[in-house]
C-alpha cells in the first residue's frame, strides 16, 4: 500500500531525538529556543513562539489580541475545522466566505462583503501551501472606509488601527509571496508541524509574529511565552538556574509549550528542508506531466508571478465528476493500494457548523471545489516508480467510473 503522507523519520532524526532524551532536558529548553530562533531567521518574521499545535497557537493569539464574545473573524468555507473551532472557543463568531473560482483560496471580494464593525480579524488559509492574495487583503483592510468601520476593544487593536491579518499557514511553511516566505507575510501566522506536514515535529506549531514597526516584538515574545505556560513568569529552563526557583503566575494562562523532544525533530527537518521542498516539487510536477493531456484533469495552481506553493498537497480535480462519482473514483484508487484524501470537507456540511446555521448552498464555489477534488500522496520518500503507480491508479479509476 502506498501511504498518503508518512513522516520522514530516519537515523538522523532518531539520533537527534536520542540526544535530546539523554541530555537531561526533554521539556521546553535549549533545543526549543534554538528552533524558534532558526525559524525566525528562515521565515524572516520578527519573533516566533513554538507551541504544541497550530490549534493552541492560534487560539492563544486570538485571545491575546483581545478577540472574544461579540467579535467576528472571517475565514474561508473550505479549511480544516480547527480554523473555525479556535474562533468558537474564544466566544467569537466565525464568518465564512466562499472561494475564488481559480484556486482554493478565499475570495477577497467575499471578505469585503463580510466585514462589519464587529470584524476583528481575517484568517486567510493557505490551502495546500499556496499563499492567499495578501496584497489585496492588506489593501482592503487599509481602505479608509474599512478602517473607519473598525472598532478596537484592546490596546493592541487600537495601536494597529485596523483588522488583524492572522494567517492560517498550517500548510504553507516554505511557500513564498513577493519574495517573502510564509510567516513574514501576514501580521501574525500560525504554522502546523503535525506528522503529515512538510516540516514535522510529530505534533507542534508556532505563533509567528510580524506586526508593523512600532510594536515591541521582544515584549510580545515574553507575553506569549507566559501565556503558553499557565501564565507563569519563568519557564523551567529559567527556574533551573541556581537559586532561581521562585516565580509568579501573572494570569491564568494555558499549557501548550513545545518540548525539546519535538524541537529535536524540527531542527533536523529545518536543516534539510530545501531538500524536502525540492523533492515535493518534483513529485507535483511529475503529477502535472502525468495528467496534463487528460481532458478530465483540472490541475492545481502552484505558482504565479507573485506566489509559489511549498508543494504540501497536490489537489487534483476531476472535471464533471459529482461528489458520489468522486467518492467512487477514490474507492477504486484505494482498491489499487494507493492512499488518497480530500482537502477539505467544507465547514458547512460538518454537523458542528451545520447545527450553528451555516448552509452549504451559500458557498457554491466551495462545493464545486470539494465535490470533485482528490488529494494525491506527496512526501519525501515517495519514489518515482510509486509516483507513476499513483498516476496509473488514478487514470484507471477515472476511466472505470466515468468511462
Amino acid at each position: 500500500m502506498i501511504p498518503f503522507s508518512p513522516p520522514r523519520i530516519d537515523q538522523r532524526v532518531i539520533d537527534e531525538v536520542t540526544a535530546a532524551l539523554t541530555s537531561g532536558w526533554i521539556t521546553t529548553g535549549p533545543r526549543t529556543k534554538l528552533f524558534e530562533k532558526q525559524l525566525t531567521a528562515y521565515c524572516g518574521n520578527k519573533c516566533t513562539v513554538a507551541v504544541n499545535s497550530w490549534t493552541a497557537g492560534m487560539e492563544v493569539l486570538l485571545r491575546w489580541w483581545g478577540i472574544g464574545p461579540g467579535d467576528e473573524v472571517i475565514i474561508p468555507a473550505i479549511t480544516y475545522c480547527a480554523s473555525a473551532n479556535v474562533i468558537v472557543h474564544t466566544g467569537a463568531t466565525p464568518v465564512m466566505v466562499d472561494l475564488n473560482p481559480e484556486d482554493f483560496n478565499v475570495s477577497v471580494e467575499g471578505i469585503r462583503k463580510a466585514i462589519t464593525p464587529r470584524t476583528k480579524a481575517i484568517m486567510p488559509v493557505d490551502i495546500a501551501g499556496f499563499p492567499c492574495d495578501y496584497d489585496a487583503i492588506f489593501a482592503l483592510v487599509n481602505e479608509p472606509a474599512i478602517k473607519a468601520m473598525f472598532q478596537p476593544n484592546s490596546d493592541y487593536q487600537q495601536q494597529l488601527g485596523r483588522i488583524l491579518i492572522a494567517a492560517d499557514a498550517a500548510h504553507s511553511f516554505g511557500a513564498t509571496y513577493n519574495g517573502k516566505r510564509s510567516g513574514s507575510i501576514a501580521d501574525v501566522s500560525c504554522f502546523s508541524f503535525h506528522a503529515v506536514k512538510n516540516l514535522t515535529t510529530a505534533e507542534g506549531g508556532t505563533m509567528s509574529i510580524n506586526l508593523p514597526d512600532g510594536f515591541d516584538h521582544e515584549e510580545i515574545y515574553k507575553e506569549l511565552c507566559i501565556k503558553i505556560l499557565h501564565g507563569q513568569s519563568k519557564d523551567a529552563l529559567a527556574k533551573a538556574q541556581k537559586g532561581n526557583w521562585r516565580y509568579d503566575v501573572v494570569e491564568p494562562g494555558y499549557k501548550c509549550n513545545m518540548t525539546d523532544i519535538q524541537a529535536a525533530i524540527g531542527l533536523v527537518e529545518l536543516d534539510r528542508f530545501q531538500e524536502n521542498l525540492d523533492r515535493r516539487k518534483a513529485i507535483c510536477l511529475a503529477y502535472n506531466a502525468g495528467f496534463e493531456n487528460d481532458s478530465w484533469a483540472l490541475l492545481p495552481k502552484m505558482k504565479d508571478e507573485k506566489r509559489e506553493t511549498c508543494y504540501h498537497l497536490y489537489q487534483l480535480r476531476i472535471a464533471g465528476a459529482t461528489e458520489p462519482q468522486r467518492d467512487a473514483i477514490m474507492q477504486e484508487i484505494f482498491d489499487q493500494d494507493v492512499s488518497v484524501n480530500v482537502h477539505f470537507q467544507p465547514l458547512p456540511i460538518l454537523t458542528a457548523y451545520k447545527n450553528r446555521g451555516y448552509k452549504m448552498e451559500d458557498y457554491q464555489e466551495a462545493w464545486n471545489k470539494y465535490s470533485n477534488e482528490i488529494t494525491l500522496p506527496v512526501y519525501f520518500d515517495l519514489t518515482d516508480d510509486q509516483v507513476q503507480t499513483v498516476i496509473n491508479a488514478v487514470k484507471v479509476a477515472v476511466k472505470k467510473v466515468l468511462g
